[in-house]
């Protein structure tokens, strides 16, 4: 398969309300085009909101999600990100019981419009490339657990996505399992150049991704990564720089100064260094 080149994602003051309950209140995250990135925090801290937010499956109230600068929320920008530069995990793999294996590779194949043949030869080339060329013809419940989201990666990956969302991918797998869906996602992202962001309450995620950011009731709390903190004068928010050679560390000034990634200026207003049109969140 080729490698796609990642998408960078911005999500600037996103909020987001479910019946009176807020979930998610005034988020930034700025991810550099091929970074892993873990999103952890307590439950209903917001994390599958976010990430609900970034692959278009949920509109914020207010703020705005930025792809490749961009604004989502645009009818053509959005049917366009969910068939070709988003790619979903979910914790439960989700597949279609009356579908064999390769069956269920090829869904998001038929949507794009792509040929019976060249549906079946890239789905075949994916299920090989997670390890199970010779289940390909095996429906769902003749699978093991690890094998069904083996399976479910496979999918996600089909239509070369250039922007990966995980969410809990291993929360339903046993520690042997976890492991060897880690490694597949990991090294999947590492020969594609995918960007890649994953909620989990997993210690594992947090030790492969770049960085590690925590929400907590709704913000941004804090963010870690491979690196020790600088000094207290720099960002609040960005209190690690990040990992030498990491996408996001190459995305810095040329002085080798830390990357100002706030959405915001000094003031506190909001700034657009977007190349495209956003449109704000909600009516």
């Amino acid at each position: 398969m080729s490698a796609p080149a990642g998408a960078e994602v911005r999500v600037e003051g996103a909020a987001k309300s479910f019946g009176g309950v807020v979930a998610l209140r005034d988020a930034s995250l700025r991810v550099a085009a091929g970074e892993a990135v873990a999103i952890t925090g307590r439950s209903g801290s917001g994390k599958s909101t976010l990430l609900a937010l970034i692959g278009g499956l949920e509109q914020p109230d207010r703020g705005r999600v930025l792809i490749d600068g961009g604004a989502l929320w645009r009818q053509k920008a959005l049917a366009h990100a969910r068939r070709e530069v988003v790619g979903f995990v979910f914790q439960r793999h989700l597949l279609l019981e009356a579908l064999s294996a390769r069956a269920n590779v090829e869904v998001p194949l038929i949507g794009a419009g792509v040929h019976r043949a060249e549906r079946r030869r890239r789905a075949l080339e994916l299920l090989e490339e997670v390890g199970l060329a010779d289940r390909a013809e095996h429906l769902p419940s003749e699978l093991s657990g690890g094998e069904r989201q083996r399976v479910a990666v496979a999918r996600a990956l089909v239509n070369n996505p250039r922007l990966l969302l995980a969410d809990e991918p291993t929360g339903a797998l046993d520690s042997l399992t976890s492991e060897r869906v880690l490694d597949l996602l990991f090294r999947l992202r590492d020969q594609h150049g995918t960007t890649m962001i994953v909620v989990s309450y997993d210690a594992a995620v947090g030790a492969r991704a770049d960085r590690t950011v925590t929400l907590l009731d709704g913000t941004l709390a804090a963010e870690q990564s491979l690196t020790p903190a600088p000094t207290a004068g720099d960002e609040s928010l960005r209190r690690t720089a990040l990992r030498p050679g990491s996408p996001a560390a190459n995305a810095g000034a040329a002085d080798g100064s830390p990357v100002d990634t706030s959405s915001g200026a000094a003031d506190g207003s909001p700034r657009d260094t977007s190349s495209g049109v956003a449109a704000e969140g909600g009516a």
